[in-house]
Parts: C-alpha cells; sequence; structure tokens
C-alpha cells in the first residue's frame, strides 16, 4: 500500500461496531462507529462499490453522531437478490439506521454518493418525514452511473463478473471510474484490497453485476422531500452545473450545491479531507436548532 498520511492511518484504525440487519430476505451488513444512542448518519457507496469507501471518512463524523456506513445488497458482503432498485436500497437504508437509533429518538441524516446519492433523494422522498436530512455526493441524476456504462460497454453479459488466479491480479486491476489523475493511491488501495473474494477457480470483485440495472435515476422520479437537502460535487464530476441545477429545481430550488475543487467523480478518493470538512458543515448545520 502507497504510503499514507497519519489521518489516514488514524481513521483507519479507529476501532467499529460490524452488524447486519434483514431487509426483505436479504441480509445487509454495515459497519458503525461512534457512540451508540447519538443520532444515526447513514453513509451509503456508489454502484459497485461498498462500505469500505467510507472508512477513511466515517470517523470524522462522529462528534456528534453514530455514524454507519452499510452494504448495499449486492455489494460488498451483504446478500444478493434477483433484482435491484432505489426502493429496496432505501428502505434497506432506513433499516440500517433505524437498528442504530434504537437509544435515540432524533431522526437520521443520509449523505450517499454516486449511485447511492439516488438512494439517498429517494430515501427523502419516500422517507423524508422519518429523516433530518438527506445530501447527494456528485450523483449524475439522468447519467448512467460510470460503473454501469462501463459493464454494458464491455459486451459481457455473463451473470458473474470474472475470476482472476489470484488476490493480487484481481486488486491490480481495480480503477475507479471514471478515472481521475487526482485520486490519492493510499486511499485507493486501501478501497482495492476490500473489493475482491475468493472463489472457486481464483478471485473476483464483491458486487453482483446485476446491481447496474437499477443504477440510474431520472429528474422525473425527483421530488421535493420534507427534509432538508443538499447537492456536493466534484469540480470535475459528472453531476454537472446543468445536472445539479436541475435536480435543485426539481427538489424545489432552495437546495445548497457545494462544489469541492480539485476533485473528480470520487470525491473521497481526490479529496477527502474537503469532503470531510463539508459533511461536518453540514450535518452540523442539520442538527442546529431552529432559531426562535
Amino acid at each position: 500500500m502507497s504510503a499514507a498520511p497519519t489521518w489516514f492511518s488514524d481513521a483507519l484504525a479507529t476501532p467499529y461496531d460490524r452488524r447486519e440487519v434483514d431487509v426483505e430476505g436479504a441480509r445487509v451488513t454495515y459497519r458503525a462507529w461512534g457512540e451508540p444512542g447519538a443520532p444515526v448518519l447513514v453513509l451509503v457507496h456508489g454502484g459497485a462499490a461498498h462500505a469500505g469507501w467510507w472508512d477513511h471518512v466515517a470517523p470524522f463524523l462522529t462528534a456528534a453522531h453514530r455514524v454507519v456506513a452499510l452494504d448495499l445488497s449486492g455489494h460488498g458482503d451483504s446478500d444478493r437478490r434477483d433484482t435491484y432498485d432505489l426502493e429496496t436500497y432505501a428502505a434497506e437504508v432506513l433499516a440500517v439506521a433505524e437498528a442504530e437509533a434504537a437509544d435515540t429518538s432524533e431522526k437520521p441524516c443520509v449523505i450517499g454518493h454516486s449511485m447511492g446519492g439516488f438512494v439517498a433523494l429517494t430515501a427523502g422522498r419516500d422517507h423524508g418525514s422519518r429523516l433530518t436530512g438527506v445530501c447527494a455526493v456528485d450523483s449524475p441524476v439522468k447519467q448512467m452511473s460510470p460503473e454501469a456504462r462501463a459493464w454494458r460497454e464491455s459486451g459481457r453479459n455473463a451473470p458473474g463478473n470474472k475470476v482472476y488466479p489470484s488476490r493480487e491480479a484481481v486488486v491490480a486491476r481495480f480503477r475507479p471510474l471514471p478515472a481521475d489523475g487526482a485520486t490519492l493511491p493510499y486511499v485507493q488501495d486501501h478501497v482495492a484490497e476490500a473489493s475482491v473474494r475468493e472463489v472457486e477457480g481464483g478471485w473476483t470483485w464483491k458486487f453482483d453485476p446485476r446491481v447496474f440495472s437499477g443504477a440510474q435515476m431520472e429528474p422525473e422520479e425527483l421530488a421535493e422531500a420534507v427534509c432538508p437537502t443538499a447537492l456536493i460535487r466534484g469540480e470535475r464530476g459528472l453531476a454537472t452545473t446543468d445536472i445539479t441545477t436541475t435536480v435543485a429545481e426539481r427538489l424545489g430550488g432552495h437546495v445548497p450545491v457545494t462544489v469541492v475543487p480539485g476533485a473528480g467523480h470520487h470525491i473521497m478518493l481526490d479529496q477527502p479531507v474537503a469532503l470531510i470538512a463539508a459533511l461536518q458543515c453540514l450535518v452540523g448545520e442539520w442538527r442546529r436548532p431552529p432559531r426562535p
């Protein structure tokens, strides 16, 4: 693994709890940092990703929260389903949040990256009265996710992923899509190592290729949520100004948009410190008592 700064190493060394819940017949795994009983903040990964994409971010959000990162079904260590859709993913997010919110009456927050942002927006649309706020991080509404596009363009129609002869071989093939020169190598190394699993005949990726069938969201599917909504995008990300403007309008127009300079689509890989700062401010504002 490439040399990493102290803040990153300390974050990965932060202990967390491994837990799971059953949602509509599928086992959904998650990890949780911070004190039980604190308000819950759920972090949702993108398509073909997993909870480990948040390992270096979550510990910095625990000052006032129980921070949870789940593996959506078909991803990471969670079970697979026959089909996938954003509504089911949103139900998984709510189930995980409620499992960790047993000791608090405060409503959870949901933050999602890329396809996970579609999940967050769906949760806000369908369950907004049960949430404090939702945020989509570089989620290109109306566009196919880069992972789904690459899969379809590859011409592969097999139900499974390619199997590689060794762990080293498959890890070496890991590439965030779209590629961006700003990606920090030590973050990519950590994410890649946690993205593979051993199967008969070798090693392969943890995600189910069928997740790509539900990896898109149209503006018509958006609706103003009861809870506050925010957008974050990378300077070179896929959620362009046109997209975020359209999304903000569909959500009622009063939606803050934060642009992270120097970042592409995968902001937590490119500019994680800036993302952490933006999320700290956002959730702090959501938790601020209303003015009299």
